[in-house]
This record gives C-alpha cells, sequence and structure tokens, in this order.
C-alpha cells in the first residue's frame, strides 16, 4: 500500500497533489522565484519539511524548472500526508491565485453546487407530490421559497414560478 494512500472517503493532501502536479507543472504556472520560496519554506520554517541537502537539490540552478519541480512534487508525495499539507500550505503563502485555481480545488465546487441543487429538486418534489397539509406545508413552503437564492437563476425561475400561487395566500 502506499505511503500516500489512506483508507479515507475524503482527498487525502497526497492525492490532491497526485491530481495538481501536471497543472503545477505547466509551462509558465510557478516562476523560478516562487518555486524557491516554496521550497526555502519546507527547509526553514517549523516543521522541517525538507532537510538542508535535499533543499539544495531542489534549487539546483543547472537543472531545469520543471525538472526541478517534478522532483520536489515526487519527493513529497513519497514521504507523506504530512509533507504534501505544508506543500499546500507553502503553495498558498507564496502563489495564491495559483492555489485558487488548481484542479483539485474545482472538483470541490460542483459537488456543493449539485448537492444543493438535489436538496432543492427534492423538496419541490416532496411539495409537489404530497397532498396539501395546512398544518405542516407552510413552514415547509416559505423555507423552499427562499432557495432560489442560492441556486442558479434559471432554475430559480421555475422554482418561484411554482410556488407563486401558494405563497399568495400567507
Amino acid at each position: 500500500m502506499d505511503v500516500c494512500r489512506q483508507p479515507q472517503q475524503d482527498q487525502t493532501y497526497c492525492d490532491r497533489l497526485v491530481q495538481d502536479t501536471p497543472f503545477l507543472t505547466g509551462q509558465g504556472r510557478l516562476s523560478e522565484q516562487q518555486v524557491d520560496r516554496i521550497i526555502l519554506q519546507l527547509n526553514r520554517y517549523y516543521p522541517q519539511i525538507l532537510t538542508n541537502k535535499e533543499a539544495e537539490k531542489f534549487r539546483n540552478p543547472k537543472a531545469s524548472l520543471r525538472v526541478r519541480l517534478c522532483d520536489l512534487l515526487s519527493h513529497l508525495q513519497q514521504c507523506g500526508e504530512r509533507h504534501c499539507q505544508e506543500f499546500y500550505r507553502a503553495l498558498y503563502i507564496h502563489a495564491q491565485p495559483l492555489h485558487s485555481h488548481l484542479p483539485s480545488r474545482y472538483t470541490l465546487r460542483p459537488m456543493s453546487f449539485l448537492a444543493g441543487l438535489g436538496l432543492a429538486a427534492g423538496l419541490a418534489l416532496i411539495l409537489y407530490c404530497c397532498p396539501p397539509d395546512p398544518k405542516v406545508l407552510p413552514g415547509t413552503r416559505r423555507i423552499l421559497a427562499f432557495s432560489p437564492v442560492i441556486i442558479d437563476r434559471h432554475v430559480s425561475r421555475y422554482l418561484l414560478a411554482f410556488l407563486a400561487d401558494d405563497l399568495r395566500g400567507f
């Protein structure tokens, strides 16, 4: 079993690093100064992730930036979860715009949107299929009426049209 892979359902930092490596090593993503700052932070700050010898190896100006970065990311993945987590912390500090556009961060955004959309659709289905009960449904309809604020404007038009007739009685 790989050191980085732990039996968790959530994506680990090592898993994220595997997913983000092609993006990070792409042409022009990270400058040499940013990579050097990240390496120095991993070497100098507590907890020390890279030894002095490792830091010198990854900062070697004789090797190309892409090769050094690939070697660094591979080394961190082999060392474990804490090393990968500290890399992401250093990346956030020294290259925040790049950090916010990582592929592993985009996979989390659609999932939250789909979960919210599924919840709103489920509530709408319950309201549509259930017989009207004057004691229970008024409160539920009020909560559902506020959900279009969260949902995309195209979906909210249909949801508001569905609720417009029922909310006039309140």
